[in-house]
Protein backbone atom coordinates (compact mmCIF):
# COMPACT_ATOMS: atom_id res chain seq x y z
CA UNK A 1 0.00 0.00 0.00
CA UNK A 2 1.29 3.35 -1.22
CA UNK A 3 -0.82 5.88 0.45
CA UNK A 4 -0.27 8.64 -2.18
CA UNK A 5 -1.86 5.99 -4.31
CA UNK A 6 -5.51 5.96 -2.55
CA UNK A 7 -7.36 9.24 -2.41
CA UNK A 8 -9.18 8.35 0.94
CA UNK A 9 -6.40 8.96 2.60
CA UNK A 10 -6.48 12.73 1.95
CA UNK A 11 -9.95 12.87 3.72
CA UNK A 12 -8.10 12.42 7.26
CA UNK A 13 -6.75 15.09 9.17
CA UNK A 14 -3.00 15.31 9.77
CA UNK A 15 -1.09 17.48 12.60
CA UNK A 16 1.59 18.88 10.49
CA UNK A 17 3.84 21.44 12.37
CA UNK A 18 3.88 22.93 15.80
CA UNK A 19 1.70 26.04 16.56
CA UNK A 20 5.58 27.38 18.03
CA UNK A 21 7.23 27.28 14.66
CA UNK A 22 4.30 28.81 12.50
CA UNK A 23 4.08 31.52 15.07
CA UNK A 24 7.13 32.58 13.65
CA UNK A 25 6.32 32.84 9.99
CA UNK A 26 4.71 31.11 7.24
CA UNK A 27 5.82 27.53 7.21
CA UNK A 28 6.01 24.73 4.17
CA UNK A 29 5.67 21.66 5.00
CA UNK A 30 4.52 18.30 3.06
CA UNK A 31 1.65 16.53 2.74
CA UNK A 32 0.89 13.29 1.11
CA UNK A 33 2.98 14.55 -1.55
CA UNK A 34 1.09 17.95 -1.52
CA UNK A 35 3.18 21.37 -0.96
CA UNK A 36 1.52 23.29 1.74
CA UNK A 37 2.44 26.78 2.84
CA UNK A 38 0.86 27.35 6.83
CA UNK A 39 0.39 30.50 8.32
CA UNK A 40 -1.60 32.25 11.41
CA UNK A 41 -4.02 35.33 11.53
CA UNK A 42 -3.61 37.80 14.67
CA UNK A 43 -6.07 35.79 16.70
CA UNK A 44 -3.85 32.49 15.94
CA UNK A 45 -6.14 30.72 13.18
CA UNK A 46 -4.44 28.35 11.23
CA UNK A 47 -4.42 28.39 7.51
CA UNK A 48 -3.46 26.21 4.72
CA UNK A 49 -2.72 26.87 0.94
CA UNK A 50 -0.90 25.20 -1.65
CA UNK A 51 2.88 26.99 -1.70
CA UNK A 52 2.95 28.26 -4.80
CA UNK A 53 1.87 31.61 -6.05
CA UNK A 54 -0.28 31.43 -9.23
CA UNK A 55 1.47 34.15 -11.02
CA UNK A 56 5.16 33.69 -10.86
CA UNK A 57 5.05 29.59 -9.28
CA UNK A 58 7.43 31.34 -6.16
CA UNK A 59 6.87 29.40 -2.63
CA UNK A 60 4.39 31.08 -0.71
CA UNK A 61 6.11 30.04 2.43
CA UNK A 62 8.74 32.70 1.55
CA UNK A 63 5.98 35.22 2.25
CA UNK A 64 4.92 37.20 5.44
CA UNK A 65 1.94 37.72 6.75
CA UNK A 66 0.86 41.42 6.68
CA UNK A 67 -2.78 42.48 8.18
CA UNK A 68 -3.98 38.85 8.64
CA UNK A 69 -3.04 37.79 5.13
CA UNK A 70 -0.31 35.84 3.64
CA UNK A 71 1.70 37.93 0.78
CA UNK A 72 3.74 36.57 -1.68
CA UNK A 73 7.58 37.40 -1.53
CA UNK A 74 7.63 37.59 -5.26
CA UNK A 75 6.04 40.95 -5.84
CA UNK A 76 3.13 40.96 -3.54
CA UNK A 77 0.87 39.82 -6.05
CA UNK A 78 -2.01 38.96 -3.70
CA UNK A 79 -3.17 38.94 -0.46
CA UNK A 80 -5.24 35.46 1.16
CA UNK A 81 -6.63 35.46 4.41
CA UNK A 82 -7.42 32.65 6.85
CA UNK A 83 -11.33 32.44 6.12
CA UNK A 84 -9.80 31.46 2.47
CA UNK A 85 -11.21 34.50 1.16
CA UNK A 86 -8.60 36.48 -1.29
CA UNK A 87 -8.56 40.02 -0.50
CA UNK A 88 -6.80 41.57 -2.88
CA UNK A 89 -3.78 41.56 -5.66
CA UNK A 90 -2.68 44.71 -5.28
CA UNK A 91 -1.38 45.23 -8.99
CA UNK A 92 -5.12 44.75 -10.07
CA UNK A 93 -7.04 46.61 -7.18
CA UNK A 94 -9.56 47.71 -10.61
CA UNK A 95 -11.24 44.45 -10.68
CA UNK A 96 -12.32 41.03 -9.16
CA UNK A 97 -9.86 38.74 -8.69
CA UNK A 98 -10.34 36.09 -11.61
CA UNK A 99 -11.26 32.18 -11.02
CA UNK A 100 -7.77 31.34 -12.43
CA UNK A 101 -5.99 33.45 -9.95
CA UNK A 102 -7.64 31.71 -6.95
CA UNK A 103 -4.95 29.31 -4.93
CA UNK A 104 -6.16 26.38 -3.73
CA UNK A 105 -7.00 26.63 -0.03
CA UNK A 106 -7.29 23.17 2.69
CA UNK A 107 -9.40 22.98 6.21
CA UNK A 108 -7.03 23.62 8.91
CA UNK A 109 -7.23 23.55 12.71
CA UNK A 110 -4.98 23.20 15.99
CA UNK A 111 -4.61 20.90 18.31
CA UNK A 112 -2.85 19.74 21.14
CA UNK A 113 -0.09 22.15 19.94
CA UNK A 114 0.38 21.67 16.56
CA UNK A 115 -1.51 22.59 12.93
CA UNK A 116 -3.83 20.27 11.61
CA UNK A 117 -4.63 19.60 8.07
CA UNK A 118 -7.09 17.85 6.26
CA UNK A 119 -6.63 18.15 2.14
CA UNK A 120 -10.44 17.05 1.29
CA UNK A 121 -14.19 16.48 2.71
CA UNK A 122 -13.13 14.84 5.96
CA UNK A 123 -14.56 11.46 6.97
CA UNK A 124 -13.64 11.52 11.02
CA UNK A 125 -12.88 14.09 13.63
CA UNK A 126 -9.38 14.86 15.03
CA UNK A 127 -8.73 11.76 17.91
CA UNK A 128 -10.19 13.12 20.96
CA UNK A 129 -7.48 13.31 23.91
CA UNK A 130 -9.73 13.08 27.33
CA UNK A 131 -6.58 13.88 29.50
CA UNK A 132 -5.54 16.77 27.43
CA UNK A 133 -8.03 18.68 28.75
CA UNK A 134 -7.74 17.34 32.28
CA UNK A 135 -6.01 20.08 34.42
CA UNK A 136 -4.58 16.98 36.58
CA UNK A 137 -2.10 16.24 33.38
CA UNK A 138 0.77 18.25 32.10
CA UNK A 139 1.96 18.36 28.89
CA UNK A 140 5.34 17.42 27.50
CA UNK A 141 6.26 17.72 24.13
CA UNK A 142 8.74 15.04 22.88
CA UNK A 143 9.93 15.24 19.38
CA UNK A 144 8.70 16.02 15.97
CA UNK A 145 10.78 14.59 13.12
CA UNK A 146 11.56 13.01 9.60
CA UNK A 147 11.26 9.11 9.64
CA UNK A 148 12.04 7.00 6.32
CA UNK A 149 9.40 4.60 6.71
CA UNK A 150 5.72 3.48 6.17
CA UNK A 151 3.48 5.18 8.42
CA UNK A 152 1.24 1.97 8.80
CA UNK A 153 4.58 0.16 9.97
CA UNK A 154 4.92 2.33 12.55
CA UNK A 155 1.02 1.80 13.68
CA UNK A 156 1.77 -1.85 13.66
CA UNK A 157 4.68 -1.48 15.53
CA UNK A 158 3.35 0.56 18.65
CA UNK A 159 0.84 -2.07 19.46
CA UNK A 160 3.07 -5.50 18.63
CA UNK A 161 3.76 -6.71 22.33
CA UNK A 162 6.34 -9.25 21.02
CA UNK A 163 9.10 -6.41 20.07
CA UNK A 164 10.02 -4.27 23.39
CA UNK A 165 11.45 -7.63 24.58
CA UNK A 166 14.13 -7.30 21.67
CA UNK A 167 14.08 -3.72 20.28
CA UNK A 168 13.81 -1.93 23.86
CA UNK A 169 16.35 -4.69 25.36
CA UNK A 170 18.24 -1.76 26.29
CA UNK A 171 15.18 0.82 27.77
CA UNK A 172 12.90 -1.68 29.43
CA UNK A 173 12.56 -4.83 27.55
CA UNK A 174 12.64 -8.03 29.19
CA UNK A 175 14.14 -10.91 27.00
CA UNK A 176 13.84 -13.51 29.26
CA UNK A 177 10.09 -13.04 29.26
CA UNK A 178 9.59 -13.03 25.13
CA UNK A 179 6.14 -14.19 25.12
CA UNK A 180 3.73 -11.63 25.50
CA UNK A 181 0.37 -12.20 27.46
CA UNK A 182 -2.55 -12.39 25.68
CA UNK A 183 -4.56 -8.77 25.19
CA UNK A 184 -6.76 -8.61 27.85
CA UNK A 185 -9.58 -7.02 25.31
CA UNK A 186 -8.93 -5.78 21.88
CA UNK A 187 -12.50 -3.60 20.64
CA UNK A 188 -13.00 -2.47 17.06
CA UNK A 189 -14.43 1.07 17.40
CA UNK A 190 -16.05 3.26 14.29
CA UNK A 191 -12.42 5.30 14.72
CA UNK A 192 -10.14 2.09 14.58
CA UNK A 193 -9.52 -0.14 18.22
CA UNK A 194 -8.93 0.23 21.38
CA UNK A 195 -6.78 -2.68 22.93
CA UNK A 196 -5.99 -3.01 26.87
CA UNK A 197 -2.69 -5.33 27.91
CA UNK A 198 -0.20 -6.18 30.93
CA UNK A 199 3.40 -6.07 29.70
CA UNK A 200 6.11 -6.62 32.21
CA UNK A 201 8.82 -4.32 32.13
CA UNK A 202 12.31 -3.63 33.89
CA UNK A 203 13.14 -0.32 35.73
CA UNK A 204 16.26 0.89 34.77
CA UNK A 205 17.81 3.79 37.40
CA UNK A 206 16.33 6.74 35.37
CA UNK A 207 12.93 4.87 35.27
CA UNK A 208 13.03 4.22 38.80
CA UNK A 209 13.13 7.82 39.04
CA UNK A 210 10.83 8.75 36.62
CA UNK A 211 8.60 6.28 37.73
CA UNK A 212 9.14 6.54 41.73
CA UNK A 213 9.40 3.25 42.07
CA UNK A 214 12.01 1.36 43.29
CA UNK A 215 11.53 -2.60 42.12
CA UNK A 216 13.20 -3.69 39.24
CA UNK A 217 10.86 -4.60 37.42
CA UNK A 218 7.09 -3.62 36.95
CA UNK A 219 3.95 -4.22 35.06
CA UNK A 220 2.39 -1.85 32.90
CA UNK A 221 -1.16 -1.87 32.43
CA UNK A 222 -2.16 -0.06 29.24
CA UNK A 223 -4.97 1.14 26.96
CA UNK A 224 -3.85 1.46 23.46
CA UNK A 225 -6.08 3.84 21.03
CA UNK A 226 -5.66 3.28 17.06
CA UNK A 227 -7.39 6.09 15.37
CA UNK A 228 -7.62 5.77 11.38
CA UNK A 229 -5.35 5.99 9.46
CA UNK A 230 -1.58 6.63 11.33
CA UNK A 231 -2.73 7.96 15.21
CA UNK A 232 -2.56 6.34 18.55
CA UNK A 233 -2.27 6.84 21.90
CA UNK A 234 -1.04 4.83 24.47
CA UNK A 235 -2.10 5.20 28.89
CA UNK A 236 0.24 3.44 30.49
CA UNK A 237 -0.91 3.11 34.09
CA UNK A 238 1.69 1.71 37.30
CA UNK A 239 1.43 0.32 40.46
CA UNK A 240 1.34 3.54 42.06
CA UNK A 241 -1.49 5.17 40.16
CA UNK A 242 0.98 7.55 38.04
CA UNK A 243 -0.32 7.60 34.23
CA UNK A 244 2.05 8.33 31.66
CA UNK A 245 -0.05 9.01 28.23
CA UNK A 246 2.19 9.17 24.93
CA UNK A 247 0.48 10.27 21.83
CA UNK A 248 2.25 9.59 18.32
CA UNK A 249 1.37 10.69 15.32
CA UNK A 250 2.50 9.31 11.89
CA UNK A 251 1.81 11.97 9.02
CA UNK A 252 2.87 10.69 5.74
CA UNK A 253 4.92 12.78 3.85
CA UNK A 254 5.28 10.73 0.85
CA UNK A 255 5.40 7.17 0.13
CA UNK A 256 8.44 6.34 1.50
CA UNK A 257 8.65 9.20 4.86
CA UNK A 258 6.98 10.23 7.27
CA UNK A 259 6.79 13.11 9.79
CA UNK A 260 6.55 11.58 13.58
CA UNK A 261 5.91 13.74 16.35
CA UNK A 262 4.99 12.69 19.84
CA UNK A 263 4.17 14.37 23.11
CA UNK A 264 2.97 13.39 26.86
CA UNK A 265 0.62 13.62 29.01
CA UNK A 266 1.28 12.84 32.90
CA UNK A 267 -0.45 13.16 36.25
CA UNK A 268 2.07 14.56 38.19
CA UNK A 269 5.14 17.43 38.46
CA UNK A 270 7.93 18.81 37.43
CA UNK A 271 9.22 18.41 40.90
CA UNK A 272 8.04 14.86 40.55
CA UNK A 273 9.84 13.99 37.52
CA UNK A 274 11.78 16.24 35.37
CA UNK A 275 10.37 16.47 32.02
CA UNK A 276 13.82 16.68 30.29
CA UNK A 277 14.60 12.87 32.04
CA UNK A 278 11.12 11.65 30.93
CA UNK A 279 11.20 13.17 27.18
CA UNK A 280 15.08 11.65 27.16
CA UNK A 281 13.79 8.33 28.35
CA UNK A 282 11.04 7.90 25.37
CA UNK A 283 13.54 9.75 23.51
CA UNK A 284 15.95 6.40 23.45
CA UNK A 285 13.02 4.05 23.06
CA UNK A 286 11.36 5.61 20.12
CA UNK A 287 15.02 6.13 18.41
CA UNK A 288 15.21 1.96 18.82
CA UNK A 289 12.24 1.67 16.94
CA UNK A 290 13.49 3.25 14.17
CA UNK A 291 16.16 1.72 13.58
CA UNK A 292 14.37 -1.35 12.70
CA UNK A 293 11.26 0.31 11.15
CA UNK A 294 13.85 2.75 8.53
CA UNK A 295 14.84 -0.95 7.26
CA UNK A 296 11.22 -2.27 6.56
CA UNK A 297 9.45 -2.19 3.16
CA UNK A 298 7.49 1.01 2.35
CA UNK A 299 4.98 -0.72 0.86
CA UNK A 300 2.85 -2.53 3.14
CA UNK A 301 1.12 -5.62 1.80
CA UNK A 302 -2.69 -5.26 3.19
CA UNK A 303 -3.14 -9.02 1.71
CA UNK A 304 -2.62 -11.24 4.95
CA UNK A 305 -0.78 -13.93 2.78
CA UNK A 306 1.71 -11.53 1.37
CA UNK A 307 3.52 -11.59 4.96
CA UNK A 308 4.22 -13.96 7.74
CA UNK A 309 2.08 -13.03 10.97
CA UNK A 310 2.09 -14.17 14.32
CA UNK A 311 -0.42 -14.08 17.62
CA UNK A 312 1.36 -11.03 18.65
CA UNK A 313 0.59 -9.33 14.83
CA UNK A 314 -3.30 -9.32 15.49
CA UNK A 315 -3.56 -5.58 16.03
CA UNK A 316 -2.05 -4.75 12.72
CA UNK A 317 -4.12 -7.58 10.79
CA UNK A 318 -6.99 -5.48 11.83
CA UNK A 319 -5.40 -2.24 10.71
CA UNK A 320 -4.65 -4.11 6.95
CA UNK A 321 -8.04 -5.26 7.25
CA UNK A 322 -9.45 -2.34 7.96
CA UNK A 323 -7.65 -0.19 5.53
CA UNK A 324 -8.12 -2.43 2.59
CA UNK A 325 -12.19 -1.97 3.19
CA UNK A 326 -11.63 1.41 3.33
CA UNK A 327 -9.96 2.14 0.11
CA UNK A 328 -12.18 -0.63 -1.34
CA UNK A 329 -15.10 1.22 -0.73
CA UNK A 330 -13.67 4.41 -1.85
CA UNK A 331 -12.48 3.08 -4.93
CA UNK A 332 -16.20 1.93 -5.78
CA UNK A 333 -17.80 5.06 -4.55
CA UNK A 334 -15.46 6.99 -6.86
CA UNK A 335 -16.31 4.12 -9.84
CA UNK A 336 -19.65 4.75 -9.18
CA UNK A 337 -20.00 8.24 -9.46
CA UNK A 338 -17.76 8.06 -12.61
CA UNK A 339 -20.49 5.98 -13.92
CA UNK A 340 -23.33 8.40 -12.84
CA UNK A 341 -21.89 11.27 -15.34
Amino acid sequence: MLVTQHPVFRRFWYPVVPIARVQQGPQAFCLLGQDLVLWLDRTGRPAAAVDRCCYCSARLSLGIVQDDCLQCASHGCWQLNADRKRDRIPQLSDRPVLETERTQTFRCDRRYGYVWVCLDDPISDIPGIPEAEDPRFRYIPQFYEVWNCAALRLMENSFDNAHPHFVHAQTFGLQQSPIPPAPDSLTETAEGFQMTYRLPAKNTEVQKRNLRLDEPTTVRTSQGNWFLPFTRSLKITYPNDLVHLIFTAATPISDRSIQVLQFCLRNDTEAEAKASEIVAFDRQVTLEDKVVLESTDCDVPLRLQDEQHMASDKPGIIMRRRLAALIERDERKNFERTLRH
